[in-house]
């Protein structure tokens, strides 16, 4: 989770579920639900490869295979749904799970387009944005056959964000990474194509973490490339 302080509004008194909480379940959640994944190396892949047991501290942990989940309507007061609608099959079909058990109230966090195309992640399955002008949570399913002449490229990416060189992601985040708040349900559309996919820049990439890495990088100059 990118925008942990985003999560605001949750009362003391509200039971709050998180859908796949990964290696890191959020500490104010009471109960959570996780995919019943059959091959313990598939679960990890779909946890970011983190190997590290998530700690439930207690609190109980609900496991569905998919489609509708195992609560009654308004079940829960607040739902958080951190980088998981990316994963699944039906987007629609899983928000309107979301909204049934949460009354309308959560938190909902994913990657957006660029990120997909730098890395692109196996087990993502859609390319997913909400828009502020209509309101709507869009996503366009991966067109695999276009993404895989760039297997190589990505691969490639994937592995440099393994070994840290994220500074992009993180000096970006809005660019690559949405994550907000809302109180009532919002309508999710299939998208023909990503041309309706529109956002920005927001960082000049002038600020102080950047300019530390530019001295750093000055004072100790690379005497040696890797493609001589």
């Amino acid at each position: 989770m990118f925008f942990a302080e985003r999560i605001a509004s949750i009362l003391p008194t509200d039971k709050v579920l998180e859908i796949g909480p990964g290696s890191t379940p959020h500490p104010r959640a009471n109960e959570f639900l996780e995919y019943q994944f059959n091959d313990p190396k598939v679960a990890l892949e779909q946890r970011g490869n983190v190997s590290t047991n998530p700690n439930f501290s207690g609190r109980r942990v609900h496991y569905y295979n998919g489609g509708r989940f195992p609560f009654a309507d308004k079940a829960f007061d607040y739902v958080i749904a951190s980088h998981v609608v990316e994963h699944t099959p039906d987007p629609e079909g899983f928000m309107a799970e979301v909204f049934r058990v949460g009354g309308g109230r959560g938190y909902l966090e994913f990657p957006l387009p660029p990120y997909e195309y730098l890395f692109d992640l196996d087990v993502h399955l859609s390319y997913v944005w909400f828009a502020l002008a209509d309101q709507t949570l869009h996503f366009v399913r991966k067109p695999r056959p276009v993404l895989n002449e760039f297997s190589t490229i990505t691969a490639e990416l994937r592995r440099g964000l393994e070994l840290g060189w994220d500074d992009l992601i993180r000096n970006n985040l809005p660019f690559f990474i949405q994550g907000f708040e809302f109180s009532t349900p919002f309508a999710v559309r299939e998208a023909p194509s990503l041309n309706a996919y529109r956002q920005r820049w927001e960082n000049p990439g002038t600020g102080l973490a950047r300019r530390l890495v530019r001295k750093v990088e000055a004072l100790f100059p690379q005497n040696t490339r890797s493609d001589r």
